[in-house]
């Protein structure tokens, strides 16, 4: 199906890892381009984050001639930054003026951080307010570097970084200036709700992340009885209306207070068991997640306007 015509038309993009594409080692079967933007066009999606590494090329006329093959435009991207750290800023801050200037010149707007520990993902040591500040600091430093480039720095709440939970969320609004990336999933398993963030924060988020939990399994991802990747391959992200996360309410709340941006639809998805054929796996997920968007969502948000 396609996008339904709606409020949310032309603002719902699409995000590879939704097709199991990931760089992390042993996460599954990484499918091609010119499997998933196809499909993602199939469903309506003109529009996408840049997903892992090696997945899209990264040179700039590569990049640009694999999406205008597509008919996919770039909203942006992921992008893992140490900033906690000022010994490690300069390297920080050269690995994100060379993102900001690819995603640039490809037209994309969103600039979307994840703080972690380190590069190679270790479990993070979680920060005082002291430290928050000092990431704050780095963070600035980041949208200076995206303004000059035309974007704008998101920062992402996530498993397995400096705000992961609860806690880190609240030490981060408090003592940081950036926008959000209010991403559902990755707010409800840290034990925030995503609901009671876009009402009480809306003026915040500069980009949205679209993802269903199984509150279960997010439980023990977050206890670290079990790692995000097993969590990942034992179900613990489902498609929108399937699980634990007010995915409506949280849209409705976002777009009552005048949120305009976009909406990614991102499910982590580990191919674990081969490569589905053509035109079935995780694009049958994508499809039902647009079909709760038209059908549970597209309505209320009418009813919403016209009250």
């Amino acid at each position: 199906m396609s996008i339904a015509p709606g409020p949310l038309s032309g603002r719902i993009a699409g995000a590879p890892i939704s097709w199991g594409v990931c760089e992390v080692p042993g996460w599954g079967a990484m499918l091609p381009p010119s499997r998933v933007l196809p499909e993602m066009r199939s469903l309506g999606l003109s529009a996408t984050e840049l997903g892992a590494p090696g997945f899209l090329p990264d040179e700039p006329e590569a990049l640009r001639a694999t999406l205008a093959e597509h008919g996919v435009s770039l909203v942006g991207g992921f992008v893992p930054l140490v900033l906690q750290d000022r010994e490690q800023r300069a390297d920080a801050l050269r690995r994100a003026r060379e993102t900001a200037e690819l995603f640039a010149g490809q037209g994309a707007t969103r600039f979307v951080t994840a703080a972690v520990q380190d590069y190679g993902w270790s479990r993070p040591v979680p920060l005082d307010a002291e430290g928050m500040k000092v990431l704050g600091e780095g963070l600035a430093q980041v949208d200076e570097v995206c303004a000059e480039l035309g974007l704008t720095q998101v920062l992402h709440p996530h498993v397995d970084t400096l705000v992961e939970t609860a806690a880190d969320v609240g030490l981060a609004l408090e003592h940081t200036d950036v926008l959000w990336c209010l991403d559902t999933g990755h707010l409800q398993i840290g034990g925030v709700d995503p609901v009671a963030f876009a009402r009480e924060h809306a003026p915040r988020v500069g980009h949205v992340h679209l993802k269903d939990v199984d509150n279960a399994v997010a439980a023990s991802v977050l206890a670290r009885d079990v790692s995000l990747l097993a969590g990942v391959q034992s179900g613990l992200f489902k498609p929108l209306g399937t699980g634990d996360v007010a995915i409506d309410e949280a849209v409705l709340a976002l777009e009552a207070a005048g949120y305009d941006g976009w909406y990614v639809l991102e499910q982590d998805t580990a191919l674990t068991a081969g490569i589905p054929a053509e035109g079935t796996g995780p694009v049958d997920d994508v499809r039902a997640s647009l079909a709760y968007l038209a059908e549970r969502v597209g309505p209320r948000l009418v009813a919403a306007a016209s009250s």
